[in-house]
């Protein structure tokens, strides 16, 4: 429920910096892909991964102000929000070769 909720608030705040975001982002070498690594893989970021997001995010944080929350103490437990946020596509990956399309069934890809 309050994941839903801080899902929902941070959508609404990325809505009007979305662009902005993502232009930011793809300007970091490796951040979108790294981002993005668990919709994609199914892998979890290792400690190392986690890191680097936090640099990428502190860094990021001042050209987009609104992604400072990312930065602060257990900021971290939300940038998968973010990856979700920021995702492009209409499906997401599953590890198996198979499509989740927005979580109803799934299509051989």
């Amino acid at each position: 429920m309050i994941m839903l909720t801080v899902k929902h608030r941070l959508s609404r705040i990325f809505a009007n910096n979305r662009a902005m975001v993502l232009d930011e982002a793809q300007k970091i070498t490796g951040f979108m892909h790294l981002l993005m690594k668990p919709r994609n893989t199914g892998q979890a970021w290792t400690s190392e991964e986690k890191r680097v997001l936090r640099k990428d995010l502190k860094h990021l944080s001042c050209y987009v102000p609104a992604l400072v929350i990312f930065v602060l103490p257990f900021g971290s437990l939300l940038i998968p929000v973010l990856a979700e946020i920021l995702d492009r596509r209409k499906t997401r990956r599953r590890s198996n070769g198979n499509l989740d399309v927005a979580g109803h069934g799934h299509a051989r890809v």
